[in-house]
């Protein structure tokens, strides 16, 4: 028997139409590319992605087509997004520090049929636009004054592009399943793989987002999320405010740490989420000048793991709650966070932080496990490694036009981290299982490593990798980036983490390197360093 309820399709469009009905009156905030700020309220940003609807249906777009986005997080960002998947299109944001041969594979993948671009990346355009045969236009997030003379026929201004089209358009209304957004993994190895949200994905991880021990966003938040839009739908952030109603921030380019304080104190931004090294421009800006976050009050920080010195510093001398999160690509993309709930609640100083450090729990919506190699399940003690396995409805269930199977014969994707659970249910990642460090028939947590040691004064940035070794398997190799100006040396290093982390953890040989080698999401490329490295031989060895 089924319930006699209503047949109500989770599309994304609803939470426009909710956040004009009922937060029309609140506001979104935008570091425009060109310059200055723009500002209007959550109903001008529902009549004009309306617009853009109406102007993508007049180009012939519909249900299914692909459409590129590459842009920076920006009210007409914001607008293409909506506009597109409104009328059941598919938009494709693009990530425009990846390498110019992934750009082209990706956008040829997708067969995408026209891009909105930001004035930032038309020489990016300009310079690949022969490669892409399958886009018929490009849409300039500008207007006419600020648009340059490209060179190109098929380029218009966003502003003109838009002006013939009122909003006197409905919506389409298609199933909820259908596909709404497309976002390509930055993989280190092979071509980047499409993930494919669906409506009833995103809408689901939306509310999932504003869950309390998430998000928890409300109609009294002004939320900056500085993560961008083209990093798995910016973590929901883009439905999950408009739902709850809260003033949306909008940073476009401007990611330094001077831009970013003006607009947490200019607009009282009350939330925000960013990947640790945006943090760390912030704080460094905080110190030079002295200055203080009078009205945040919380901040998600993931895409890597968040150092502990961060959370210290933030927490103790800012007063801005972490949340610590982690998540995929694959996962919408949240998959923990790393909230204190009633059990934990009791916990100060060192203890609350250490759980702080870890990548917490899940919110509902998404189940969590961890496996050995034999594909058994692993006891939730907090100490027992494994292979970490999710399931959720926002959690892929294959790569677009892709024919491998990611999922085990129960439903599960294996994420490619290695982690233990503890009896409270709070997750710890200690590695990716390609760079998981096996010395002695034991494991040792790179990653835990890499944290503490960026606590050490003088260090701007640490990787760990396993160098062969003839007794142990593997030992560890600490690769450090100091801070500008500062003399810190390879003793200083291993006396900071004698006591910090176990001692057969601590690494054989410290060596200091210019840079780090990262995707383009910001995360290390240890394949490239273990490369590099590979002929290395320990001092022990020499």
């Amino acid at each position: 028997m089924l319930g006699l309820m209503q047949d109500y399709p989770l599309l994304v469009q609803t939470v426009l139409d909710h956040a004009a009905r009922n937060h029309g009156e609140r506001e979104l905030v935008t570091r425009s590319v060109e310059g200055p700020i723009r500002r209007y309220t959550l109903s001008d940003l529902h009549s004009r992605s309306l617009r853009v609807a109406k102007a993508l249906a007049a180009e012939g777009i519909a249900l299914g087509d692909r459409v590129a986005t590459l842009a920076w997080n920006t009210d007409r960002h914001v607008e293409a997004w909506y506009g597109t998947m409104g009328i059941g299109a598919i938009c494709h944001t693009l990530n425009p520090r990846l390498f110019a041969e992934q750009l082209v594979y990706i956008i040829n993948h997708a067969e995408d049929r026209l891009m909105f671009v930001d004035l930032t990346f038309l020489p990016l355009v300009q310079a690949l636009a022969d490669k892409w045969p399958t886009i018929d236009k490009y849409i300039v997030l500008t207007d006419n004054k600020h648009l340059p003379d490209t060179g190109m026929k098929n380029v218009v201004a966003y502003e003109d592009w838009l002006a013939p089209h009122d909003d006197d358009f409905t919506w389409a209304r298609f199933d909820e399943n259908t596909a709404a957004a497309l976002c390509y993994t930055s993989g280190t190895t092979g071509n980047p793989k499409g993930v494919l949200y669906s409506h009833r994905s995103n809408v689901l991880h939306g509310l999932m987002a504003n869950q309390p021990d998430v998000f928890g966003l409300t109609s009294h938040d002004s939320m900056l999320p500085i993560v961008p839009m083209f990093h798995a739908n910016a973590w929901a952030l883009t439905y999950a405010a408009p739902m709850a109603g809260a003033k949306l921030v909008m940073p476009g380019a401007g990611m330094d740490g001077a831009s970013i304080y003006e607009l947490l104190d200019s607009e009282k931004v009350t939330a925000s989420a960013a990947v640790p090294t945006v943090w760390l421009g912030l704080l460094q800006y905080l110190q030079e000048t002295g200055k203080k976050l009078p009205y945040l009050n919380r901040v998600v920080i993931g895409g890597a793991a968040c150092p502990r010195m961060m959370i210290e510093t933030l927490e103790n001398d800012y007063g801005v709650e972490v949340i610590h999160g982690w998540g995929m690509t694959e996962m919408s993309p949240i998959g923990s966070t790393g909230s204190i709930k009633h059990a934990t609640a009791h916990l100060k100083g060192d203890a609350r932080i250490d759980l702080k450090t870890k990548q917490g729990r899940t919110p509902y919506l998404v189940e969590m496990k961890v496996v050995n190699d034999d594909g058994q399940e692993q006891p939730r003690d907090g100490k027992s490694f494994g292979h970490l396995l999710v399931r959720g409805p926002a959690i892929s269930s294959a790569y677009y036009r892709h024919d491998e199977n990611i999922l085990d014969k129960d439903g599960w994707f294996d994420t490619g981290d290695i982690a233990h659970i503890d009896e409270l249910g709070y997750m710890q990642i200690t590695d990716r299982d390609k760079d998981v460090i096996k010395s002695g028939g034991e494991w040792i947590s790179s990653i835990e490593v890499e944290n503490t040691a960026v606590g050490c004064p003088g260090v701007a940035e640490a990787a760990v990798i396993g160098i062969a070794h003839p007794k142990w398997g593997e030992r560890p190799l600490l690769i450090l980036v100091r801070q500008p100006g500062a003399e810190v040396e390879k003793a200083d290093v291993l006396a900071y983490l004698d006591g910090k982390i176990a001692h057969w953890w601590m690494p054989d040989d410290v060596v200091f390197v210019e840079e780090l080698p990262h995707t383009a999401t910001g995360k290390l490329q240890k394949m490239e360093l273990r490369e590099k490295f590979a002929d290395y031989t320990l001092p022990e060895q020499g």
